[in-house]
């Protein structure tokens, strides 16, 4: 008899263990401790930057370093600053001036206040901005649809030569800014729909100016602006302003069209609204125009931003709107300044910190309230301007501030001679880009709900206004949530032949269905909003399939796999569900089988002892040991 020697024995064992299928099993990970839990939930709400991170291990001197930094990050970058970078930054700070001068105080306007206001907002916020910020390329100032917000939102309740309204709303800003998780919340569809139709109402506005109606609505809906327009028609037109506005329009469209053309031609855009005040204040003086029926600028006063401390009051009749100002203003600018920041950071390959945005765009309008200014953020047009001229650092807002002082110091009584129709043509020709009807079609093509959001902004601030649009699109979205929670998706798996993967019948056509078993996905947490539609979804699978195997007579259902790697976390209410399903399956004499719980379930799982429940041996690591545990036996009872 031939000896075996103990090498073979454990290659023999080997071999029949490798034909064994192995199960591995699911781990219990650590429990951890509620105040550990919500801490890191508050943390990473607020502080996703985590900005002690390089504090760590530092000496004392060097984290003192390391603080600044990160309060002034041009202390940084500072130190690698070269007369390369300064000759860009002096360019486009010269370039992007000449576009915010007549912007400035046709966007002042817009928000009902005197023109100085405008320029005032284009001189200390992007100051403090230059040394706060860590955008390279944001160009800071008013804006269209923050000025038209407040022009609105503040009409029916203050005088508009009044700027209370406006400092205490900027105070607020600075609050509001450290929530910028909240922006969150305004998804890229109401974004669209909601400049949009700001766009729109912003013409509208203009149409004022551009046609010299003396008797104008307070209202901003589309009915009541062009039901003002053609009450006024033909006698209440102003011809020369008409003639002038619709002029130096087409001047402006046209620029617009060779910068959009030819790239290096963008500087003509960007000084065709000053080059257009110039000479339009130039043939109105030389002319006397305003005695012929064109309306002008009239007074601007001259001189740096005057302190308004002891115009803020916190108490009064006007806390309470000059809240809910600080709040939809504050949203609005920190949505559109960290989007066109996160735009030209990824452009220019570097990073943008979130935290540092917050901090500056907050503290600047806090400054700028305290310095005669209304709110200041972002502009998209300047931006690009200042893209495009070849800025290098944050620099080139230092170069527009000292322009723009110079402007208030020396040069603003030129600007009294400016016709009304002109500042309303660049503020229309400024808007026109903010219509962005290629990103609605691609929204219609690829998400029909979010799309419903996009129409339900445009529409509300078309028609009613600008709050009440931004609160439909908001109310939308939120109901798009809610819809995708309380019925979350669910599907059916089935083996991608000849590999131990399971994926949706419905979108692999290949994938077949394991026999006597049913394996179910779930495809979102599962929570009070919806785990009793998931338990009932469920079920309906289960009897859908076994009415078809009866009909087809084949062997019935003895196995419901749940496979649940997309179920991030579970609660009281979701584990209930789950006990009412396993008692349910036992009735139908079917055993229910859990596969790739995660850790923050499978801890729940285990806490309720729902584990005990069904048995850990009926949790696996992945749907293909279940199948390969469950169909052998399956073979055996038939």
């Amino acid at each position: 008899m031939a000896r075996i020697s103990i090498e073979e024995l454990e290659a023999t064992e080997m071999e029949l263990l490798e034909d064994l299928p192995y199960v591995h099993k699911v781990g219990m990970p650590a429990r951890q401790n509620l105040f550990d839990e919500i801490t890191a939930t508050i943390k990473e709400t607020f502080f996703p930057d985590d900005p002690l991170r390089e504090f760590k291990g530092q000496t004392r001197s060097k984290k003192f370093k390391l603080v600044l930094q990160s309060i002034f990050p041009i202390l940084e970058w500072g130190r690698d600053y070269n007369l390369t970078k300064f000759k860009g930054d002096i360019v486009s700070g010269l370039t992007i001036a000449s576009l915010a001068v007549p912007q400035d105080i046709g966007y002042a306007k817009l928000a009902n206040l005197a023109p100085q206001y405008g320029l005032y907002t284009s001189f200390v916020p992007p100051l403090i901005y230059a040394f706060m910020g860590s955008s390279r390329d944001i160009a800071i100032g008013p804006v269209a649809v923050v000025s038209l917000l407040m022009g609105t939102m503040l009409r029916s309740v203050i005088d508009p030569v009044n700027i209370y309204h406006t400092l205490l709303k900027s105070i607020f800003y600075g609050p509001v800014s450290r929530l910028g998780f909240l922006v969150d919340f305004l998804s890229h569809a109401t974004i669209v729909g909601f400049m949009a139709g700001a766009a729109i109402t912003i013409g509208l506005q203009q149409l004022k100016g551009f046609l010299g109606i003396q008797n104008f609505t307070q209202n901003t809906d589309i009915v009541s602006v062009m039901s003002s327009v053609f009450s006024a028609a033909p006698h209440g037109w102003s011809w020369p302003n008409i003639l002038i506005g619709a002029s130096f329009l087409i001047f402006l469209l046209v620029t617009k069209y060779i910068a959009k053309k030819k790239k290096k031609l963008f500087w003509v855009s960007a000084i065709a609204p000053l080059t257009s005040v110039i000479l339009s204040t130039f043939f109105v003086y030389i002319t006397h125009a305003q005695q012929n029926g064109v309306i002008i600028v009239n007074h601007i006063q001259k001189g740096i931003n005057p302190s308004s401390v002891n115009e803020i009051y916190f108490s009064g009749k006007y806390l309470v709107s000059g809240i809910k100002v600080g709040i939809v203003a504050g949203v609005i600018a920190l949505t559109e300044s960290i989007a066109i920041g996160r735009t030209f950071a990824a452009v220019k390959d570097y990073q943008l910190d979130g935290n540092k945005e917050m901090v500056a765009l907050g503290l600047m309008n806090i400054v700028g309230s305290m310095t005669s200014c209304y709110t200041a953020t972002g502009s998209f047009s300047r931006s690009a301007v200042n893209y495009m001229a070849g800025c290098k650092t944050a620099v080139s807002n230092i170069v527009m501030s000292i322009v723009v002082l110079l402007v208030l110091e020396l040069i603003t009584p030129a600007f009294e001679y400016t016709p009304n129709a002109v500042l309303s043509a660049i503020i229309i020709s400024a808007v026109v880009s903010l219509i962005d009807i290629e990103a609605a079609l691609l929204i219609w093509k690829i998400d029909k709900l979010d799309f419903i959001a996009c129409l339900g902004a445009f529409l509300g601030v078309v028609f009613y206004s600008v709050e009440i649009g931004l609160l439909i699109a908001v109310c939308i979205s939120f109901a798009k949530i809610l819809l995708q929670v309380t019925r979350p998706r669910t599907a059916i798996l089935g083996n991608i032949s000849r590999t131990t993967v399971y994926r949706n019948i419905g979108q692999y056509p290949e994938a077949t269905k394991v026999p006597g078993v049913l394996i179910v996905r779930v495809d979102s947490a599962i929570y009070f909003s919806n785990s009793n539609y998931v338990r009932e979804r469920i079920l309906r699978w289960l009897i859908d399939e076994e009415e078809q195997l009866k009909a087809k007579d084949l062997p019935r259902i003895q196995f419901l796999i749940i496979e649940m790697s997309p179920v991030t976390d579970i609660d009281t209410s979701g584990i209930h569900a789950l006990e009412e399903l396993h008692r349910n399956l036992q009735k139908k004499n079917v055993r229910l089988v859990i596969a790739n719980p995660g850790p923050v379930v499978m801890e729940k799982l285990h806490a309720s002892k729902f584990t005990d429940m069904i048995g850990d041996e009926n949790i696996f690591v992945n749907v293909a040991d279940a199948v390969a545990t469950y169909a052998p036996k399956m073979a055996e009872e038939t």
